[in-house]
């Protein structure tokens, strides 16, 4: 309570704060619209508040970082590029409010798209009275958000979320606590398929979301995600498939017949996914999908029964 008390303070001082960092944002082109979301997770306020700047006028607010804290973490934004979501240390991702560090990947809008491709291919399934339930694996948790996708989507299955990173775990377990979902969420720190070796012939779906960047095109990256994003989740080697390989080689020992997997994969990389499919042997209808942009974003296929 005493921490909190630290953060009160007047609505004129937090509306000065504002002036000055929308001023600032402009001057290092970082939109503006990055700012007052900030405000809405520390601060509470909502958008009328924030367009009508009506919260100038109000004797207290509360925030969960000290003014100086949030300009000091303002500056970082803007001089060294730091993502707005590690400054407000959590990222809007479905329906969900997720927690994340720099120990983890933000969650993209259009990695959303995964799930909503699991419970299509359930539903397109003969097997769908049985892929509802069991097994589901997400393969480098990062956060949690594909394990949590999947299991608000699949209330009778159990989930299991695989990351090589301790601290990306320990974000992921906790995300699962705060939305409620932990009981039904087993998790393992390894690599890939390693820690589930118990459940070799009976998951219902594999969802993953590897690093699939080319490891030459990883610096070129912007400086928010090159400077302050994990490496581990966004190198994929040398052509950006080293990950992918290994999951298409790895699944059909895991996956039930009928099995569902089910990747993101970089704009380009379609064709090349789609023939390791093919040539591994054991799938079957394979299919690219586009995300909202329409970039081939998504491959999906079942293992043959």
């Amino acid at each position: 309570m005493t921490n909190q008390r630290l953060n009160v303070i007047s609505g004129l001082q937090l509306w000065q704060w504002r002036t000055q960092a929308t001023q600032a944002a402009i001057a290092h082109d970082v939109p503006v619209a990055e700012l007052d979301w900030l405000l809405q997770e520390i601060a509470g306020l909502d958008r009328l508040a924030l367009r009508l700047e009506s919260f100038k006028h109000w004797s207290e607010i509360s925030l969960s970082l000290s003014l100086e804290e949030l300009d000091q973490l303002w500056q970082r934004r803007l001089s060294d590029r730091l993502p707005v979501q590690y400054i407000a240390g959590v990222t809007p991702w479905r329906k969900f409010r997720l927690r994340v560090s720099s120990a983890v990947l933000i969650p993209r809008p259009e990695t959303e798209c995964l799930i909503d491709l699991a419970v299509a291919a359930v539903a397109d399934s003969k097997a769908a009275p049985q892929l509802q339930q069991g097994h589901w694996v997400d393969l480098g948790t990062g956060s949690g958000a594909i394990a949590l996708g999947l299991a608000d989507a699949f209330r009778e299955a159990t989930i299991h979320a695989v990351d090589y990173s301790r601290e990306a775990m320990a974000i992921a377990e906790q995300n699962a606590h705060n939305l409620g979902f932990f009981e039904r969420m087993r998790f393992y720190q390894g690599r890939w398929w390693e820690p589930l070796t118990l459940l070799k012939g009976q998951v219902s779906g594999m969802v993953s979301n590897p690093p699939y960047i080319p490891s030459n095109i990883v610096p070129t990256l912007q400086p928010e995600v090159v400077n302050h994003e994990p490496h581990l989740a966004l190198d994929g080697g040398n052509d950006g498939l080293d990950a992918i390989r290994h999951l298409i080689d790895v699944a059909p020992s895991y996956l039930l017949p009928g099995g569902i997997w089910l990747i993101e994969m970089m704009a380009g990389q379609a064709t090349a996914v789609k023939t390791l499919l093919q040539q591994q042997g054991n799938y079957e209808n394979i299919q690219i999908h586009a995300d909202l942009a329409g970039i081939e974003r998504f491959a999906l296929a079942y293992v043959k029964g």
